[in-house]
């Protein structure tokens, strides 16, 4: 028996070779890779040795991937990517060719590199057991694979189902992985014991790509239907998904479709030469940073204030049941949450209840003193101040001395409405997003007065949810719904300048934004933009957060055209049953295009650029404490591109001397609001590499 840090081994008296995983995961890396590959050097010459059996000394997971938090930190040359792919591809083929037949038993998850470690082995047993998964996620960062999964997945279950796979990340579950003719058996016991089975009954020492003859199942290259229909249908969903801002799923297809046609050691070499030239672009670093770094640390809580643990709300109340009360509720009841859902007609209540999947533990009532015994009330009725202060002076007298309201305005100021509360140490603002059941993120609002301990409570209970929490000081608007501000001010900034409507959308969504200025207006509605504006001014707000920019257009579409938004039956956007949505006629009208129109780069510099310096300002102020924050907030709250890692990425990946410059062009030619601080470069290089701010 030999061992090592990673890797042991022990050779049995039925001269089987097991060879067993370490580490808390088994990860498969450069390291490991060198230890495996003197390894099997040892064991191909010796004579005695029949076969190999790998296994992980981790009941609950196979192997793992490299990690990714390296790729985020440092630029990359592509020739250390490369190098170093060739490390993990090189290994792992001497594995399948090293002349002894190599088995391995899979009972608990094997991921990017963990799984290609099985794909190279001749014969794959995995458990049926819940945490028994296979698949590629790091596709989901921009991140393509390293050590052959885009040629032997396709090479096991053909072209059309390995893309499946690797695009969508997806991560497979025993049964299926069979069906796939991934796995070669599944069982319900000691899947160790299967495959020392199989290897003492003769089996085969080679891959099947490595037998003569051998075929991609269905056909590869130009001349096979199915290929190129995948490769065809592929390419044009991915464009259409990323707008070519993410270089990462059209190299996966190329590498696919390439190395499918060439034999293996050729095809490994595409593989690492397309990782190569995704990984020395700064994109999956953004994606890595902010989606998978910023996000553990924000949902690790490691920026809660100290003070005593938290106990878990075992029972929530809300104050209105529209769609962000009721979704609210959904979310809160799926996670064993008991909910006391009130709404002022029991109708209205019960209504949500039933539209709740677990209602057995959601209350529908009417009745104030029913919240007497909740954990934390959220008040989520109409954005009017006197509704809400109504709401949340009521919920305040009847909740224990112990209990947490909070309120999930968006833009109304949370230490104004403290003051309708009992007790303003603990009062906080909680700004969840629609739909609650999708979006991730919770704008957590520190009000003056809030204690150190509400805030614990508040950030205890957002990751209760399995939600990410971001803390923000109280300001006009918080962070959030100020960059949402300033890019649907945008659009309708240029509609008035006479920019067309439909290179303003088109021109949004090849910058990556989820959805254009003028169509996302209309789903929240144009009137309430009006209605913001409105509270605001009567609540003296400085004129700069009174969304002066397109204030005229908002009027003018509510007031004047009768066009409130979606909701309202039409705004931008008219909604004709059974048919898409499609740009109203009358915009031509009523805000006519210029002669001379801009290019599409230049309206995806305005969007993105009055956001990134929204983000700079709101640091300035400290409405946010750190550039992750504002990146993975931008991010995972309003849709800000991913590509960019968010808007402090994006100005880093610009160069603070481009972007400042970029600035101060647009100042002249679209308006003061796009003129620069002097300095905003000292405030922007906070956000790389992470600094605490």
């Amino acid at each position: 028996m030999s061992h090592s840090e990673r890797i042991s081994v022990a050779v049995g008296a039925d001269d089987v070779a097991t060879v067993t995983l370490s580490g808390v995961p088994p990860v498969v890396d450069g390291v490991f890779c060198e230890e495996l590959g003197l390894l099997l050097e040892r064991l191909a010459a010796d004579s005695r040795v029949r076969g190999l059996l790998l296994q992980s000394a981790d009941p609950w997971v196979f192997a793992e991937g490299m990690a990714l938090a390296p790729l985020a930190t440092s630029a990359l040359a592509a020739g250390q990517v490369y190098a170093e792919s060739q490390v993990i591809s090189a290994t792992l083929r001497r594995l399948e060719t090293c002349g002894k037949p190599v088995a391995c038993a899979i009972d608990g998850r094997a991921l990017s590199e963990g799984f290609e470690l099985a794909l190279a082995c001749h014969f794959r047993v995995m458990t049926r057991r819940p945490e028994a998964v296979l698949g590629m996620p790091n596709i989901r960062f921009g991140v393509t694979p390293a050590g052959g999964a885009t040629q032997r997945l396709p090479r096991l279950a053909g072209i059309p189902t390995a893309l499946k796979i690797l695009l969508d990340g997806e991560l497979l579950p025993a049964d299926r992985a069979a069906q796939m003719g991934i796995i070669d058996r599944v069982t319900d016991t000691d899947a160790s014991a299967a495959a020392r089975e199989w290897l003492l009954n003769c089996p085969t020492v080679q891959s099947r790509w490595d037998t003569k003859g051998f075929r991609v199942p269905g056909g590869a290259g130009c001349l096979a239907s199915h290929a190129v229909e995948s490769f065809q249908a592929g390419t044009s969903r991915q464009a259409r998904a990323t707008c070519r801002n993410d270089p990462g799923p059209l190299a996966l297809l190329a590498s696919v479709f390439e190395g499918t046609q060439l034999p293996m050691n050729a095809a490994l070499r595409i593989e690492s030469k397309y990782r190569a030239r995704v990984l020395s672009q700064p994109i999956a670093a953004n994606r890595i940073r902010t989606g998978l770094i910023y996000r553990q640390e924000a949902d690790s809580l490691e920026s809660r204030l100290s003070g005593p643990p938290s106990a878990r709300v075992a029972r929530l109340g809300l104050l209105g049941a529209g769609l962000m009360g009721t979704g609210i509720a959904r979310v809160a009841a799926a996670k064993s949450i008991d909910v006391v859902l009130l709404d002022a007609t029991i109708e209205a209540a019960e209504k949500a209840q039933a539209s709740v999947e677990a209602n057995c533990r959601v209350q529908a009532t009417t009745d104030f003193a029913d919240l007497a015994d909740c954990d934390l009330v959220i008040e989520a009725v109409f954005e009017q101040r006197a509704i809400k202060e109504d709401v949340i002076c009521r919920a305040a007298e009847v909740v224990s001395l112990k209990a947490v309201v909070a309120t999930n305005t968006s833009t109304l100021s949370v230490g104004s409405l403290a003051a309708a509360a009992v007790d303003p140490h603990r009062f906080i603002g909680l700004h969840f997003f629609s739909p609650v059941e999708r979006m991730p993120l919770v704008e957590v609002i520190v009000g003056a007065a809030t204690a150190p301990a509400t805030l614990a409570r508040a950030l205890a209970f957002v990751t209760q949810l399995g939600k990410t929490p971001i803390v923000v000081r109280d300001s006009p608007g918080f962070f959030t719904s100020r960059l949402f501000g300033t890019y649907v001010d945008e659009g309708m900034a240029m509609l008035a300048e006479g920019v067309a409507p439909a290179l303003i959308e088109n021109g949004a969504r090849l910058a990556g934004m989820a959805i254009g200025p003028l169509a996302v207006c209309d789903e929240v509605s144009i009137q309430l933009q009006l209605t913001v504006h409105r509270q605001a001014v009567a609540d003296g707000v400085d004129a700069r957060f009174q969304r002066l920019t397109a204030i005229d257009v908002v009027r003018k579409m509510v007031e004047e055209l009768g066009r409130p938004g979606r909701r309202g039956g039409g705004g931008f956007y008219d909604y004709p049953v059974g048919a898409r949505k499609r740009l109203w006629k009358g915009l031509r009208e009523h805000f006519p295009p210029r002669r001379m129109q801009p290019s599409v780069d230049e309206v995806k510099r305005r969007l993105l650029h009055i956001q990134a310096l929204e983000s700079v300002r709101c640091l300035e102020e400290r409405v946010i404490r750190r550039p992750q924050d504002g990146d993975l907030a931008a991010v995972l709250g309003i849709g800000f591109p991913a590509w960019t890692g968010g808007p402090f990425s994006w100005i880093n990946m610009l160069g603070t001397d481009r972007f400042y410059a970029e600035c101060a062009g647009l100042a002249k030619t679209a308006g003061s609001r796009f003129q620069p601080h002097a300095d905003l470069a000292s405030i922007a290089q906070l956000s790389w590499p992470c600094g605490e701010g």
